[in-house]
């Protein structure tokens, strides 16, 4: 079989085009969006120069980056997550669509449009883009943050509503209830269809990625998660939902597991390179021709998508109880339109709701949103805390280059404040870096050099001294802005000592990769305080604790797996049953087993099944006892042998 030449070169033309437009984002410190859409604009068949000769093969590669990205945040998060926010979800979403369609319908009016065309136009644009939202929110690493989770719930809602909004479109101004008989069919049938697979799911799921992890193929392992995830798009598209739906669900099913993490870090690549891909096939659809035949229908539809999103989903979410901080947050992630409208849209324009023009501005406004909203959710959070922080914090002080070897810390939540009060007490000088406004206010207050920003900006590190510091200490509750965040310090200071903490193993690998010093888990040393106290209440010797306390971490620290300690020179715990010998009937005061052969009597249990823990030194030994002790092989193979026994 001779493949086609034209489907390489086209591959090749988008690679090297979204290199290209990557790194000038990067190197101009926007975010990689913009540089993969005007990758796309550049070869796409619509402008000049090199072009493509075929976009819907990877208009197919796109929709599978939407279904990677949203198979990964479904992984990412948990059903608890969403379950803090299912009020805003069930009420908020449909009341900021609905208020969404109202102030479209009413803007048509005023132009002079039909009440049929207002409402379909505000149909078609109340939707958000899901990939262009999460993919913003994941790389400022924002996805677990209250406004992250709202934004989420949002957007699920969303999507949903499409089934609806496809159906409801072609009936506008037709009389009769066929419309609402169609909507109540549609997700009756995704009901019946999905309920049940999604309980069968949870149980089968976790059953496969266990299946595929013991026959330890990596390759395997892969294929089965993005199995599960592209089946259950695929079932999700096919009953009438998205596919970005289906995958998010398939997420939140292993997000559950054993393996949520591990499939996580196995993803990420694909997942990146795909989701790239669906920015660049976005490029490829704007024709420059048409955005400047109808500038005046085309800057009305980008006023109403910014503005009026902006404006409908800060007054809902604030309606709901959030902080204004939230609301304008979540609010500025949904001013953008994106795939969606392009199916609505053509939804509409069959039904003879809408006409060309407004079909072809629509396509051309949905990129521009694409590329303001980027531009805004990266500097709406420091617009809004500087001028939180101008009215009501004292200003801030400028950091003096005189100040070296001091700590940078990163993070003032609940860990980074234990550790700023530590570093107090010991009088060590540092600076911290923190985006809550609030809680940079209160460091001004108590006059702690601190600042407002986002830990990896270049900028706010250069401000901090970080060139001159002893120390970088990241105390940030999310792994991908921990990450970024890493990866920015290396760049400044390749040999700056950095501590992070991270949740899981894997987390913890990829910021050892990143560039981390040193990397924390807060669960391991959790475990290892609890084993240390449950060691010492049963007589270890505190030596030989802090020896096995030390292999724990350096296994931890090499990904290894702790064999079992009898084959190793540390201490371990073994069984001996007493038979006929010296030892018998004699208490443990008497025998000096510590003192004789360094071993630390555990439990005691008798034939009769009675057990004895932490035995008292008065407890008398009895043949037929099985007596636990503790210490190294050759201790407990001397006090064994010197006893007589069995073991």
């Amino acid at each position: 079989m001779v493949a086609d030449p034209g489907v390489f070169r086209d591959l090749a033309y988008v690679f090297v085009a979204a290199v290209v437009g990557g790194g000038l984002a990067r190197l101009a410190r926007q975010p990689l969006i913009l540089g993969y859409v005007f990758a796309g604009i550049l070869v796409g068949p619509l402008t000049p120069g090199p072009a493509v000769s075929d976009v819907h093969n990877f208009e197919v590669m796109a929709e599978i980056g939407v279904a990677l990205l949203m198979f990964s945040i479904g992984i990412e998060l948990s059903l608890k997550d969403l379950r803090a926010v299912r009020r805003l979800a069930l009420v908020g979403a449909p009341l900021g669509l609905a208020a969404f369609i109202g102030l479209t319908t009413a803007v048509g009016l005023a132009l002079g449009w039909s009440m049929v065309a207002g409402v379909s136009l505000g149909m078609v644009l109340c939707v958000q883009s899901t990939m262009v939202a999460a993919r913003l929110l994941m790389d400022r690493g924002e996805t677990g943050s209250r406004h992250g989770r709202l934004t989420l719930a949002i957007l699920l809602v969303e999507d949903l509503a499409v089934v609806v909004l496809i159906v409801l479109l072609p009936t506008l101004g037709a009389p009769g209830t066929e419309g609402l008989l169609s909507i109540a069919k549609a997700l009756g049938t995704a009901a019946l269809i999905l309920v049940p697979f999604f309980i069968l799911a949870r149980r089968v799921v976790p059953r496969l990625l266990l299946g595929a992890a013991r026959m330890r193929s990596d390759e395997l392992f892969l294929f089965v998660a993005l199995a599960v995830g592209l089946a259950t798009a695929a079932l999700t598209q096919a009953v009438g939902l998205s596919q970005a739906l289906g995958a998010f669900l398939a997420g939140l099913v292993i997000s559950g597991s054993d393996y949520a993490h591990d499939t996580l870090a196995r993803l990420l690549p694909l997942r990146d390179i795909f989701a790239a891909l669906f920015f660049v096939t976005m490029g490829m659809l704007l024709d420059p021709a048409l955005v400047f035949a109808n500038l005046g229908l085309l800057g009305v539809l980008v006023a109403l998508v910014v503005v009026g999103n902006l404006v409908v989903w800060t007054v809902v979410v604030r309606l709901f109880g959030e902080s204004l901080w939230n609301a304008v947050l979540t609010a500025a992630a949904l001013t953008q339109i994106g795939e969606f409208s392009f199916v609505l849209v053509q939804v509409a324009r069959r039904a003879g709701h809408v006409g060309g023009d407004v079909y072809n501005a629509t396509l051309a406004a949905s990129l521009l949103t694409i590329l303001i909203n980027a531009l805004l959710v990266q500097k709406v959070r420091a617009w809004i805390g500087r001028m939180r922080l101008a009215r009501s914090a004292p200003a801030a002080e400028p950091i003096p280059p005189s100040l070296q070897g001091h700590v940078v810390l990163c993070g003032y939540g609940r860990v980074g404040s234990a550790i700023g009060e530590a570093l107090e007490t010991f009088g060590i000088r540092y600076v911290a870096i923190e985006n809550d406004p609030d809680i940079v206010k209160g460091l001004r207050a108590r006059g702690v050099p601190s600042l407002f920003g986002d830990t990896a900006r270049r900028g706010l590190l250069d401000a901090a001294g970080v060139t001159r510091a002893a120390l970088v200490v990241l105390a940030l509750p999310d792994m991908e802005r921990t990450r970024l965040a890493v990866r920015e310090l290396r760049r400044v200071s390749p040999a700056l000592p950095i501590l992070a903490r991270a949740h899981h193993a894997t987390a913890r690998a990829l910021l050892i990769d990143a560039g981390a010093t040193e990397v924390i888990q807060p669960e391991l040393e959790a475990a290892a305080t609890l084993l240390r106290h449950s060691l010492e209440r049963l007589a270890v010797p505190r030596p030989q604790i802090l020896a096995y306390l030390e292999r724990l971490r350096a296994a931890a620290d090499t990904a290894l797996i702790l064999e079992p300690l009898g084959g190793t020179d540390l201490p371990f715990a073994r069984d001996v049953t007493l038979g006929e010998g010296p030892v018998v009937g004699r208490s443990l005061r008497d025998l000096r087993l510590r003192e004789r052969f360094g071993v630390v009597v555990l439990t005691v249990t008798r034939e009769t099944g009675e057990f004895v823990s932490h035995p008292a030194a008065e407890t008398v030994l009895r043949r037929g006892d099985r007596v636990r002790v503790f210490g190294l092989r050759e201790q407990i193979e001397e006090c064994a042998a010197a006893a007589s026994s069995r073991s």
